[in-house]
């Protein structure tokens, strides 16, 4: 009797520091993730704008859905705050596309503006996609990674920009369903709100918010050489292991080059580089969850990509 009561008390208390344990695992999670900053931009900011995006209450962006509104009416108070003014008088560029039953859709991307002050009429375009697949089966596709991760990142990069006038023009676009087949991007290119001889490239992010080896990839050298010397500079001061390729055609389907809406612009023999990370196990699942990003890998791949885009704005064509 003696023996069976002592197995019973033992096992609240293991339960007992099992919880304590774990709470302080979770408080030093949260003072981590809090202690993660930029000398750029607001770290915390990034990731509350990521968190935001990939919440259950957007119900995975879906292109023409309530939700997908909502989204865009976000990007568009944070383009806002963070400096980006529209291009013309209007942010929004609507477009209509028949969806694979040959119904029409409507999406509608976000494009603005920061102001070159060396060469105003020389542009760099960056881009993300704020969509994704929305619900399936009763299941929410967050997107996480894909991507709220690259749409956040316009936020951050062009308040550094607002802050930090570029040489160079820097127009800002999140794009509407990238994952109907590019189809905001594929509009976009083809009516350009400047001209195709004043864009020196397209930067796109897609994917850039975890990596378990802490690597992240810029695709396009391989179709466009002569801009890897300037990544190769920020190569030696990236705080991410920066690779690149995943764009050499013989690669199959390990070849980027048309994943992503720098598709659109490769197409247009616009030059581009993708920033993006390998597939993981929650690419394009439920699971795409804004528990499951690495938020100090995440915080320094923008960090990265916002090198390279400095790196860029110093060539002269």
């Amino acid at each position: 009797m003696h023996e069976l009561q002592t197995k019973y008390l033992f096992i609240p208390a293991l339960l007992l520091l099992t919880l304590i344990l774990s709470i302080g695992l979770f408080a030093k999670a949260s003072a981590n993730q809090d202690e993660i900053a930029s000398i750029h931009f607001d770290a915390k900011q990034l990731i509350e704008d990521l968190k935001f995006l990939s919440s259950d209450e957007m119900k995975g962006r879906n292109t023409g859905t309530p939700e997908s509104e909502a989204a865009r009416n976000y990007v568009l108070k944070r383009f806002k705050e963070s400096g980006i003014k529209p291009v013309a008088d209007n942010y929004l560029q609507k477009f209509s596309f028949a969806d694979r039953s040959d119904s029409s859709l409507d999406g509608v991307n976000i494009v603005g503006l920061i102001k070159g002050k060396v060469e105003p009429n020389k542009y760099i375009v960056i881009t993300a996609h704020y969509d994704h697949v929305g619900v399936r089966e009763g299941e929410i596709y967050n997107g996480a990674d894909d991507n709220a991760s690259g749409t956040s990142a316009l936020f951050a990069i062009g308040k550094y920009f607002n802050k930090n006038s570029p040489d160079h023009s820097i127009i800002f676009v999140a794009f509407d369903a990238e994952e109907r087949g590019l189809q905001g991007a594929r509009y976009f290119v083809d009516n350009l709100p400047v001209k195709h001889e004043e864009i020196l490239l397209n930067i796109n992010m897609d994917m850039i918010a975890r990596s378990d080896k802490g690597e992240l990839y810029a695709a396009g050298t391989f179709h466009y050489p002569n801009l890897k010397p300037y990544l190769d500079q920020v190569k030696k001061i990236a705080p991410v292991k920066l690779l690149f390729g995943h764009d050499d055609p013989k690669l199959g389907r390990d070849d980027w080059t048309s994943q992503s809406d720098h598709g659109a612009f490769h197409r247009k023999k616009i030059p581009f580089i993708y920033f993006g990370v390998e597939d993981h196990k929650d690419y394009h699942k439920p699971t795409d969850d804004f528990e499951n990003i690495q938020p100090e890998f995440y915080v320094k791949s923008v960090e990265t990509i916002l090198e390279a885009v400095i790196s860029f704005d110093g060539m002269r064509k």
